[in-house]
């Protein structure tokens, strides 16, 4: 499968920027996910580089074949680009049966590829399932009802899915009738010697033409099989149809209408139709939002099945964080038409960028808590949180604040230059959807409205601590009172609102402890995965632990 490389593209419409200078890399055999809000840009993204939406400016490359470059001028249209796509909507035809929306799109694939002969591939797997007679009878006699009576089309089924066959091949195999025969081993393997015969003479002359045929029965010439321009046959694309649907388990479900499937067999069969024309890419937009809870979660074992056995690149897009944490390798987070952060999920989870990707990632969110402070002589930062609580926080690594901060003014004064700079190109427009520092959420037991409060004044002194939930614990000997505001029990886990002074604190206690609202506590914070976050720019700064 082909590596999809991004550089710097750009999609606007007018001065709103919905994708703005993103520049990625996918990796070959990967799933990536576009995480982020509504409206950030991630169907846009996708939809570029499937083809279905022109960038304004960069260059997309899937594999070794640029596909957009706007500076070249090329632009390949979506059904060149050898990609499949999963729609929100699985858009399947009301009239038409199962198999016959799989094979809709395959029915007008007419372009070059290699010249395969039909005959001897039916003869190599005709003598591969007569190597066992017994097994055969075995697989047949299991299509028989309560009455006795054998269901033939059945029986086709389990013999495509046990031999991997077309149901040309199946029919033929079953017309054998080696089921019937009370020594099907000896009867099969006469019939064996036939179709090795059959495949030997067909073999033999391809030799005389100078030609042969390789284990996917290519016929090949000097080396390099032979191409011309022509259509799936009905033994090709039956095959296509059966190995896909045998993929996604649908395999009895060939003659049904999409009206009489449930929502997670519709999605099956959306699955097989997109894998059917064996794309170089797949590519999902938010595939599973139709279905249920609990069918969700079967249905992203399945994802993650399928990614394994198609050995494909998976690009999915969703804004359900959880859907992004178990399916992805890596995850691409975007805000406002920006990418915020592209890694690894627990990357993602437990070194967040900046304050976006921290509140946007887990459930329950990362707690926020103002700080302000300085550095003392031994790397470490005396703070004043939560309303006066002095506290101590220590870097897991050696930190220079001062070094930090340089680096920052530096990253923005040249973010300001290469701004300055491309507004000075032809036809170059202001951005109107401006990129601001988010806007963490301080939990409070009184909500204030601060829409009418002055900006405050924020100097290097300021930081925020990101506390994930799991981090705060209820412990006898703990440093700091608190009360229990709202305590909801799951079985596994309680996760408490904690106040402290006029402060709440969100966090998750495993176990099936039981705690009433009002009951008096104390915590402490624990573990080295505190973080530390510059509250001008944002930024993470580093991770590590907080003594209070």
């Amino acid at each position: 499968m082909p590596e999809i490389k991004l550089e710097n593209i750009t999609k606007r419409w007018g001065k709103f920027f919905g994708v703005d200078n993103v520049s990625l890399d996918i990796p070959d055999n990967s799933f990536i996910t576009l995480l982020g809000p509504s409206g950030c840009g991630k169907t846009t993204i996708l939809r570029m580089i499937a083809g279905l939406e022109t960038p304004t400016e960069g260059r997309i490359t899937i594999g070794d074949k640029v596909v957009f470059d706007s500076n070249a001028g090329i632009n390949v249209p979506a059904n060149k680009r050898k990609v499949g796509f999963l729609f929100q909507n699985y858009a399947l035809w009301p009239n038409m049966t199962v198999y016959e929306n799989i094979s809709f799109g395959l029915k007008n694939i007419n372009e070059e590829m290699p010249v395969i002969d039909i005959a001897a591939k039916q003869a190599s797997d005709m003598a591969r399932a007569l190597t066992n007679g017994n097994k055969i009878k075995e697989v047949v006699e299991e299509c028989r009802d309560k009455n006795g009576k054998l269901d033939e089309n059945k029986a086709y089924v389990k013999l495509i899915d046990n031999y991997n066959l077309s149901i040309y091949t199946a029919k033929e195999l079953y017309g054998l009738g080696i089921h019937t025969s009370n020594d099907p081993a000896t009867y099969a393997k006469a019939k064996l010697s036939e179709y090795e015969n059959r495949l030997s003479d067909i073999k033999k002359k391809y030799q005389g033409e100078g030609k042969s045929l390789n284990d996917k029965f290519e016929v090949i010439k000097n080396g390099k099989p032979v191409m011309e321009k022509r259509k799936l046959s009905k033994e090709e694309i039956d095959s296509r149809v059966r190995a896909c649907s045998r993929i996604v388990k649908i395999g009895m479900f060939m003659d049904r209408y999409p009206a009489e499937l449930s929502g997670g067999q519709q999605q099956r069969v959306a699955i097989a139709r997109t894998l059917a024309p064996e794309p170089q890419v797949l590519f999902m937009d938010e595939p599973l939002s139709n279905l249920d809870a609990k069918l969700r979660l079967e249905m992203r074992y399945e994802l993650q099945r399928l990614h394994v056995e198609t050995g494909s690149t998976f690009v999915y897009v969703t804004h359900d964080q959880m859907e992004a944490m178990t399916l992805a390798t890596r995850i691409c987070l975007v805000s406002n038409g920006v990418l915020q952060q592209y890694a690894a999920p627990l990357n993602v989870y437990n070194r967040p960028a900046n304050l976006f990707v921290a509140d946007f990632v887990g459930n329950p969110s990362m707690n926020f808590v103002d700080g302000k402070g300085r550095q003392e002589s031994d790397g470490s930062l005396s703070l004043d949180i939560l309303g006066g609580i002095k506290a101590r926080f220590v870097p897991s690594e050696k930190t220079d604040l001062s070094a930090w901060r340089e680096g920052r003014d530096k990253e923005a004064a040249d973010k300001a230059e290469f701004e300055r700079q491309r507004l000075l190109q032809k036809g170059a427009v202001e951005k109107t959807n401006k990129d601001e520092v988010f806007k963490y959420h301080i939990q409070k037991v009184e909500e204030e409205d601060d829409s009418l409060a002055d900006e405050p004044v924020i100097t290097d002194e300021d930081f925020v601590l990101g506390i994930r939930p799991e981090a705060i614990d209820i412990d006898n000997n703990g440093r700091v009172d608190t009360t229990i505001y709202g305590a909801m029990p799951t079985g596994m886990e309680s996760t408490l609102k904690l106040r402290v002074g006029e402060f709440l604190l969100t966090s998750v206690i495993f176990g099936g402890v039981i705690y009433q609202i009002g009951q008096e506590e104390k915590i402490n914070i624990h573990g080295n995965d505190i973080l530390l976050f510059d509250r001008r720019s944002g930024k993470l700064i580093c991770a590590g632990s907080l003594e209070l």
